[in-house]
């Protein structure tokens, strides 16, 4: 018999027959081990902990200490056992999907015909099936089926889409099926895995189904409506408690209805996926662009404006045609001749896109004129405004929208500048999310995608300066010591630096990023002339720090619950009447405020000043000014500010002063 060298994460290699299990060798090393081990990375591939080695192999454990694979497998395990649990209480549903996700998990299903859609009326049952089924610690046990053997089972049980997923399925690709207990009750799912060795694994007090919608099969809104049910799942008890808290803190912090509550912004259907901003929520944006002028023109960036409308040609030569047209917006050039019946007249009209992002203009405003190597780096910045045609069912408040605003910039660069470059972009980037009161950020580099332009040596070297930039950065040591790579997660055309917010109730938020870009260039033929004579590419570095202003603003909103540092707030102070006799002295600290520039509204309708305080603060006003007879005689105010129980006398110019100081922008500190 020929033995298996199975090589340990210490170096130590174990010999064992062929057929043997990563849990054989964790028997073998101890029952401690045994029984914590959950899973097992073999040749970095995670796996089944009773999944037979297919040849000599290295191996590395999985316990629930290994959090990351451990939350994994655990949702996934969830989603199998919510599955069950439906079927079982409800014969006749048919399954189609059921990932994990970031939190959680959920499952697709198709519902009887004879009971309509699922509702949120029905998790409490299902809840209470999937801890019968946990209780059971069914076996999950992994088959290899062939196509035919699959697609037959799912279409005797009438599991139709099941069946048209498997028959769609590469040739030659291994089908595997799940099966979760014994005889001919067990319960079966196609599923590459991998899973947990049973359903007893879970902890039945670790998760909650959450909501249930609507989802069409495949994500095309021409086949049928299914219903998705969602559920969080986490390893124990304590993690899905601190979960839960966290959900009921970012309901109250949620943008739109904060957004609502401060009269800020407002959606609706006659531009779906567009914001209406109002005066208030605009204030806002206005002096975080202005913040962000101020801080682009002091590193050395210069300003442009390009088109929305661009003709489709260009877009197909910079290569987002056949990438993004689906969620490009297109029109034709001339608005063409319909017949009677509908058709067009003139089908070969040449189309126009408008613009999902702004790199191949900035190209263009490149090209003009010849560029020399003594020019570069050019940094050339705008807020451009543009627009994609996001699904229907991605939009979500003023995080994800179809008309937005980036805060964009891209530097062409030599190729000996590229690290400095980027190092610098990384420094400026720090020192904003420093100001915006964002403190805690990890930096992650995605490499490669699978479908790209470029070849292997193109992206070895591209990926490899973004490595040292962020090492030559000054960004602190503990960012760098996190530093992350993503496999497969990069741009069809660069890998990328992604930038990921941690927000005041603990959540993340990748927003900021850079992109070093050797195939735009190219693409569009940009180019400049070295000290040689002879003309060079550039390497086009995409960059965002905000991402877009519509989402980061969003992210604001609920990291700050609307109560905004002063230098946002739209408005910074309020002066409010106590009696009609103050009126007039409310007018001359409404005048002396604004003429020290800031932004103040004053309240003197009659209502009791209770009412006034609530109000206001409900409004996140930060500074409330209350005048009655006694301060509007002794030239005082008091001043009651915005999370605070108590209130201050204070003379009025030094309000004004204590004001003027706080309202301005960290970059004028």
């Amino acid at each position: 018999m020929n033995m298996l060298s199975i090589t340990l994460p210490d170096g130590s290699v174990r010999e064992v027959p062929p057929g043997s299990t990563p849990m054989d060798i964790a028997a073998a090393i101890g029952p401690g081990l045994a029984k914590a081990a959950i899973a097992a990375r073999v040749d970095g591939e995670l796996r089944d902990i009773n999944r037979p080695f297919d040849g000599s192999s290295h191996l590395a454990l999985v316990t629930n200490r290994d959090e990351a694979d451990a939350l994994e497998l655990a949702r996934h395990d969830y989603a199998h056992v919510l599955a069950e649990a439906v079927q079982a209480l409800f014969p006749g549903t048919q399954i189609t999907f059921g990932p994990a996700t970031d939190d959680g998990f959920y499952y697709d299903f198709a519902a009887p015909a004879d009971r309509g859609p699922f509702t949120e009326e029905d998790l409490p049952a299902i809840e209470a099936k999937m801890r019968e089924i946990i209780a059971r610690d069914e076996p999950l046990i992994r088959e290899v089926w062939s196509r035919a053997d699959l697609i037959d089972r799912w279409t005797q049980q009438g599991e139709t889409f099941k069946a048209e997923w498997a028959a769609e399925l590469p040739e030659g690709e291994e089908l595997t099926v799940y099966r979760a207990g014994k005889g001919e009750d067990a319960w079966l799912d196609m599923c590459r895995g991998p899973h947990l060795a049973s359903t007893g694994k879970l902890d039945p007090q670790a998760f909650k189904l959450t909501r249930v919608s609507g989802a069409y099969w495949r994500g095309d809104q021409k086949n049928a409506m299914l219903s998705r049910i969602y559920g969080t799942g986490w390893l124990n008890k304590k993690q899905l408690d601190a979960h839960l808290t966290m959900l009921e803190e970012a309901a109250k912090r949620d943008h739109r209805k904060i957004g609502q509550e401060m009269d800020l912004f407002h959606l609706q259907a006659e531009a779906h996926g567009s914001v209406f901003w109002h005066p208030k929520g605009y204030m806002i944006w206005r002096q975080l662009e202005a913040y962000m002028r101020r801080r682009l023109d002091a590193a050395g960036y210069e300003e442009v404006k390009t088109p929305q409308v661009m003709d489709a040609r260009q877009w197909e030569r910079s290569g987002h045609w056949g990438k993004y047209r689906e969620n490009m917006f297109v029109i034709p050039d001339e608005v063409p001749n319909v017949s009677d019946e509908g058709a067009l007249v003139s089908p070969d009209a040449d189309w126009m896109a408008l613009k999902p992002m702004n790199c191949p203009a900035h190209v263009l405003i490149f090209r003009q004129g010849i560029k020399s190597y003594r020019d570069l780096p050019i940094r050339m910045a705008e807020f451009g405004c543009c627009h994609r045609n996001e699904p229907h069912g991605a939009l979500h408040g003023i995080m994800r929208v179809r008309q937005f605003t980036q805060d964009d910039a891209h530097i062409f660069v030599r190729e000996d500048q590229l690290v400095d470059e980027v190092a610098k972009f990384i420094d400026l980037l720090d020192s904003v999310y420093q100001d915006l009161g964002f403190t805690d950020y990890a930096v992650k580099l995605a490499l490669r995608p699978e479908k790209r332009f470029g070849d292997d040596a193109m992206w070895d070297k591209s990926e490899d300066e973004l490595r040292r930039a962020v090492m030559a950065s000054n960004l602190p040591q503990a960012i760098k010591d996190g530093f992350e790579e993503l496999e497969g997660e990069g741009a069809f055309y660069a890998p990328k630096l992604e930038f990921h917010l941690t927000d005041a109730i603990g959540r993340t938020w990748q927003v900021g990023t850079i992109q070093s870009d050797r195939v735009l260039p190219e693409r569009l033929d940009a180019s400049y002339i070295g000290e040689d004579g002879e003309r060079h590419r550039p390497v086009m570095l995409h960059r965002a720090i905000l991402g877009t202003f519509e989402r980061f603003l969003g992210i604001l909103i609920e990291h700050h619950a609307g109560r905004f540092p002063l230098w946002l707030s739209p408005v910074q102070a309020v002066v409010a009447t106590i009696v009609s006799e103050a009126d007039d002295y409310a007018e001359v600290v409404r005048a002396k405020l604004a003429a020290a520039g800031l932004r103040v509204e004053t309240d003197l309708r009659n209502e009791k000043i209770n009412y006034k305080v609530r109000e206001h603060s409900l409004a996140k006003v930060p500074a409330l000014l209350v005048i009655g007879k006694r301060e509007a005689e002794e030239g005082t105010v008091a001043v009651r500010r915005l999370g605070s129980q108590g209130q201050e006398i204070v003379a009025l110019d030094e309000i004004v002063a204590r004001l003027v100081e706080e309202a301005k922008a960290p970059d004028l500190v």
